[in-house]
């Protein structure tokens, strides 16, 4: 059984990526779990007074968050359910970025799934501020961003983007290499530059490739002459209908560091039209 977390701040944003969430494990038996973290801010000088007033604040507020998880599973309960999946719910006085992880951990969740942005509607708060974070700390369970504005449909192929410079064990990709499996959708490699100028670690990581999608359908493409590793990205994705999907492994050196600093990362999750597949290196 897969367990899937699915933060939310109760935003149509927010419902967005569960509903994506339920369509994309649809064929999985699935226990998901229903996030809302929430923080109280602090009164300085804890009087006798304040205490009393932060209490009661802390009450309220988690009211607020017990009140707006009910609703949300009221939600998904008039809707067709499916057999396959249950769901239970997560209220948690913490940082979002401190909640993902702490649950990711403590209830071994294989997939986060969350949007890109939250109930006030800006991308630059709800990513910038948490969700790029997350992909930095929670680095344990993969996740998919999904766009506000994507709509489910048959994944038919997958875009993982790599750079080559690391030998990617079997297990560091089966994220991906699993809904592929279950989705029947193709991988396609893509390298940003000419395979000509590959280093001899990088022919070997390519030529390995293939045997660690054994069983998939999958294809080695590359692309060259972008400016930029983000535009060449969004290019492939622009050019090929059939992407559902891009992923890529999260790793803070060589090709990624790169992908970090230009930041790709950040780019992508900001402006793909298709849901983001992170992945993370084990070392």
């Amino acid at each position: 059984m897969k367990r899937i977390l699915l933060p939310t701040d109760f935003s149509e944003n927010a419902w967005h990526a569960i509903d994506y969430a339920r369509k994309l494990f649809a064929s999985q038996e699935c226990q998901f779990f229903v996030l809302n973290a929430f923080q109280i801010g602090s009164s300085g000088l804890m009087t006798k007074m304040n205490r009393a007033n932060q209490t009661r604040l802390f009450q309220i507020t988690k009211a607020e968050s017990e009140a707006g998880l009910k609703k949300a599973m009221d939600r998904i309960n008039q809707e067709k359910t499916n057999p396959k999946h249950s769901f239970k719910t997560i209220c948690m006085v913490s940082t979002l970025v401190n909640a993902v992880a702490k649950s990711a951990y403590e209830e071994d969740i294989d997939f986060i799934v969350m949007g890109t942005k939250g109930a006030t509607g800006l991308k630059e708060v709800f990513l910038g501020s948490n969700t790029v974070r997350i992909l930095k700390k929670v680095t344990y369970s993969p996740i998919i961003v999904v766009p506000d504005d994507f709509k489910s449909s048959k994944l038919e192929s997958i875009l993982f983007v790599t750079g080559f410079e690391h030998l990617h064990d079997t297990f560091e990709i089966r994220p991906m290499a699993n809904i592929a499996k279950f989705t029947g959708a193709k991988i396609k490699v893509l390298y940003v530059g000419d395979f000509a100028d590959l280093q001899p670690h990088q022919v070997k990581a390519k030529e390995l490739i293939h045997s660690r999608l054994k069983g998939i359908a999958h294809e080695v493409v590359n692309v060259t002459g972008e400016q930029s590793i983000s535009a060449s990205i969004k290019k492939a994705i622009d050019d090929d209908a059939t992407i559902g999907m891009v992923a890529m492994i999260d790793y803070w050196h060589s090709f990624m560091e790169k992908l970090t600093h230009e930041p790709v990362v950040k780019k992508i999750a900001f402006n793909s039209k298709v849901p983001f597949l992170v992945m993370h290196l084990f070392e």
